[in-house]
């Protein structure tokens, strides 16, 4: 499983010495301990929940727009070398999200979705992403394929 996995990793970039590394998965495995308590007490189990790999494919996909997020903010604030060490942190956070799509098969994939919606307009996006977030989830992010449809959407 993807969360033994995650751990492993974290064991050895520790005996390796990489810090980075070794604080980002630390940090994504209590992300990840934290989900799981929440899904426990909203299911009132007794038991802890094993997360499956795609519970554990969305935290790290909600990881990542964190630090997306983080960078934008430290760019704004001219902190380059902040903004820099969340990029690293992004990159060893993707080893463990399915690949993700090339821009040529998303666009086919919205233009289907699309075809199959029947959408004319950009408000009609919600019923867009309804048909298409299941086919594509931890392929691709929200705001890509929202830019895309909207892309196509206006020509």
């Amino acid at each position: 499983m993807l969360k033994q996995q995650i751990h492993k990793d974290a064991t050895d970039s520790l005996k390796a010495g990489d810090n980075l590394t070794t604080t980002t998965l630390r940090l994504l495995l209590a992300s990840v301990a934290s989900k799981e308590k929440e899904k426990r007490y909203k299911l009132s189990l007794e038991k802890d929940p094993e997360f499956t790999d795609e519970e554990v494919q969305a935290v790290v996909s909600s990881e990542i727009k964190k630090r997306r997020d983080a960078i934008a903010l430290y760019e704004q604030g001219k902190r380059l070398e902040l903004a820099e060490k969340e990029r690293k942190e992004i990159e060893v956070l993707q080893k463990y999200l399915p690949e993700q799509l090339s821009s040529e098969d998303l666009k086919k994939l919205v233009e289907e979705s699309i075809a199959k919606t029947g959408a004319k307009e950009i408000k009609e996006t919600g019923k867009i992403m309804a048909d298409l977030m299941p086919k594509v989830k931890g392929k691709a992010e929200g705001s890509e394929i929202s830019k895309v449809i909207k892309e196509i959407l206006s020509k």
